[in-house]
């Protein structure tokens, strides 16, 4: 009898518990901020802030925070301040993380 295996982890998740990054693709200007699907190996996350000062920026790390339940200052934009391409990275435990946004993902559907 054959072991269940692990769910494969997505492709714009990585890291280890404590650092756990994600690769985003950013959509700002959107009505409502929620993680609509995937692109291009990213994880693609509608934006109600504008790309304006850093509100999008700001919008992403306080979403993504609340939605791994965690305090704000727990999320940080590793890469890509000013392009929608962008890697966040959370001070977390990595199974969390991982199901936090992958219900998220569900809701989304």
């Amino acid at each position: 009898m054959a072991l269940p295996t692990a769910p494969e982890r997505p492709a714009w998740l990585g890291g280890q518990d404590g650092a756990v990054q994600i690769r985003v693709h950013a959509q700002p200007g959107a009505r409502k901020t929620r993680a609509v699907g995937e692109h291009g190996g990213r994880l693609k996350v509608a934006l109600h802030a504008p790309p304006v000062d850093g509100k999008a920026n700001a919008e992403l790390l306080r979403w993504l925070a609340q939605t791994c339940g965690l305090p704000n200052n727990r999320a940080a934009l590793l890469h890509g301040a000013t392009a929608r391409d962008k890697v966040v990275i959370l001070r977390a435990d990595l199974a969390t993380v991982t199901a936090a946004v992958q219900a998220a993902l569900a809701a989304a559907a």
